[in-house]
């Protein structure tokens, strides 16, 4: 394990009352931050890099798991591990509550089933009127036919 990983017990994710993300699911790297923050960001290692062992979460159902990895498919490493990034603060324990923020939101959202969609037809006046509107623009065209450019 590289020293700059870090796994923590209080790391757990809580999602709701049954989904969370147990913390021997998460391996947790810093790094130094790009951006402003003058000579401290030469020497804090502020930017957080989560991993996630999306298999361990536990409380999810077949469908929010395919959910899930079908809406972080571009942010899986080459371990099937879902990556997220956080260097929005200057401070590294705000930039891993906001990087825990992302998953909590990535897996509440998974959790959503998408409403099943019900087809429905147009109704009798819009058939109607897209009909006659077909004959007008179709006379409009006869009309035109008939006349010779001078």
């Amino acid at each position: 394990m590289d020293p700059r990983e870090t796994r923590t017990p209080s790391d757990a994710i809580v999602v709701n009352d049954h989904v969370h993300v147990p913390s021997s699911a998460l391996v947790v790297t810093t790094a130094r931050s790009s951006g402003p923050g003058g000579q401290n960001v030469n020497k804090v290692e502020s930017k957080v890099d989560v991993r996630v062992d999306l298999a361990a979460i536990v409380g999810l159902d077949d469908g929010a798991r395919a959910r899930l990895l079908a809406a972080v498919r571009t942010r899986l490493d080459a371990e099937g591990k879902l990556r997220v990034t956080s260097q929005r603060t200057r401070d590294q324990l705000k930039n891993l509550a906001d990087a825990h923020d992302k998953i909590r939101a990535l897996v509440a959202a998974a959790l959503v089933a998408p409403k099943p969609r019900k087809p429905t037809r147009p109704s009798r006046g819009a058939v109607e009127r897209r009909l006659d509107e077909k004959k007008r623009a179709g006379e409009r065209k006869r009309s035109r036919a008939g006349r010779a450019d001078d």
